[in-house]
């Protein structure tokens, strides 16, 4: 099974990106998760939004080839990131994001006008998230990389079994 995973962070220390860099070492070898970059998308313009644009094409390609979207994307000023929100906006009219099944990774508990943004614009664009799967770590102010992350029982474990639920729900969706 492959996966997409897409950090809405930037940050070169991103935990949001830490958190699917452990997802993916934790993964089961039977579980391919493939980290998408969406650093070099242009912001969203619907007039070019038919170019031929190297980094658009990619997100789109490594989406339709996905068994489901792995999200992990931090708050910021109580919304999206601009960098996540941009990446969905290049996704709204493609026919790779809808039912696609979709993984949400909360990095910060405290983090729920985001969270709440996010599922709302998803659920717009016809996204499946399956909130059984979806997952709160607290990440914010721990200092763990990717190596921590993993390192650490308790949070491994809760990334370990949101995956294993994710992939399950996939599996049992396929005819």
């Amino acid at each position: 099974m492959k996966l997409l995973a897409l950090s809405g962070s930037l940050r070169r220390t991103s935990y949001n990106t830490a958190a699917i860099q452990a997802l993916k070492r934790l993964a089961p070898t039977s579980i391919e998760i493939v980290i998408g970059d969406i650093s070099s998308l242009p912001l969203f313009n619907p007039d070019i939004e038919n170019n031929d644009i190297p980094a658009v094409q990619a997100l789109k390609s490594n989406l339709a080839q996905a068994s489901g979207l792995i999200i992990a994307s931090p708050e910021y000023a109580h919304g999206i990131s601009g960098p996540m929100k941009n990446a969905l906006d290049w996704l709204v009219s493609g026919v790779e994001f809808p039912y696609k099944p979709i993984m949400l990774v909360n990095t910060s508990p405290r983090a729920s006008h985001a969270l709440n943004a996010l599922i709302e614009v998803i659920t717009t664009m016809s996204g499946d998230i399956i909130e059984s799967a979806s997952v709160t770590v607290p990440l914010l102010s721990s200092e763990l990389d990717a190596d921590g992350i993993v390192e650490n029982r308790e949070i491994s474990a809760v990334l370990s079994n949101g995956l294993k639920e994710f992939c399950q729900r996939i599996e049992a969706s396929i005819p």
